[in-house]
């Protein structure tokens, strides 16, 4: 089998609050992600969140259940996002092949037994990034490409935090049982993502960063509004965002990351502001 996973398990927090550097980046942090000719998955607790990297090099990858699933196939009762963040590639669902371009997505609904990944081109590698939830009913296997997104810009030069946000994997896109995904791209000389930062209770968030130019950096900020802690962040890694905690970040650059939400509301707008002379 060429699939590893890790367990996450969901934390109060209180108890976060006494973790350190190595602790938090232990129980948040997801790294590495792309492994040639493998499949990477971390089970987190928080919403039976399951974050994923598949990259195709040599041969094509299947994506196999895993022992936590206690299921006969990955979806038996799961669906399933998928962004690429690299050359072109295929998904095959059941036989059915879906060409998937640079940062175009694929939505799989549950029930679909096999899924297989490849590149086109070995040499420029797909990197499919995943998302994946538990679902209650199944749903059409669609590709989405970026000029059917669902495109907002938000930010400004002055507060460095101009970006345009590519909801992909949405409800006013397509319709999913739980999983949302999207891309926010920051503009040239812009750093903040997601300022002022919020909040939502009812759901948690993995954020995916990529595009961070080499000798770069991004720091993710997350915790509670009163009680901020931070994770530096390297090129191709994930976070989780526990639902009690914001999920911000600022860039030595600018960058592209993906957000992917598992919870009871499919309300893009459903948060809870934190004004930024708030946060501490």
């Amino acid at each position: 089998m060429n699939t590893s996973i890790e367990t996450r398990y969901a934390s109060s927090p209180q108890e976060a609050k006494t973790w350190d550097t190595a602790q938090s980046r232990e129980a948040l942090l997801i790294t590495p992600l792309f492994i040639e000719d493998r499949v990477k998955l971390v089970y987190s607790h928080y919403d039976r969140f399951i974050t994923g990297g598949i990259m195709p090099v040599k041969q094509s990858v299947k994506l196999e259940t895993v022992d936590p699933l206690k299921a006969s196939y990955f979806l038996e009762r799961r669906e399933l996002g998928i962004i690429n963040t690299g050359g072109a590639g295929t998904v095959s669902v059941d036989g059915e092949v879906f060409e998937i371009g640079f940062k175009e997505a694929l939505y799989v609904g549950k029930g679909k037994q096999e899924v297989i990944f490849s590149s086109k081109n070995s040499a420029e590698p797909a990197r499919f990034y995943l998302n994946s939830t538990p679902a209650h009913m199944s749903y059409p296997t669609r590709r989405i490409t970026r000029a059917e997104a669902d495109v907002v810009t938000l930010g400004a030069q002055e507060t460095s935090n101009h970006r345009t946000i590519n909801k992909l994997l949405v409800n006013s896109v397509l319709p999913t049982c739980q999983l949302q995904m999207g891309m926010t791209e920051l503009k040239s000389g812009n750093t903040w993502n997601t300022m002022p930062a919020h909040t939502h209770d009812r759901r948690m968030e993995v954020y995916f960063y990529f595009e961070v130019p080499q000798g770069q950096s991004v720091c993710h900020f997350w915790g509670q509004p009163q009680e901020t802690r931070h994770i530096w962040m390297q090129n191709n890694e994930a976070v989780i965002s526990p639902p009690w905690s914001i999920h911000s970040g600022a860039g030595t650059s600018n960058y592209t990351f993906i957000w992917g939400m598992a919870g009871e509301n499919l309300d893009y707008g459903d948060m809870d502001h934190c004004a930024i002379p708030d946060l501490r």
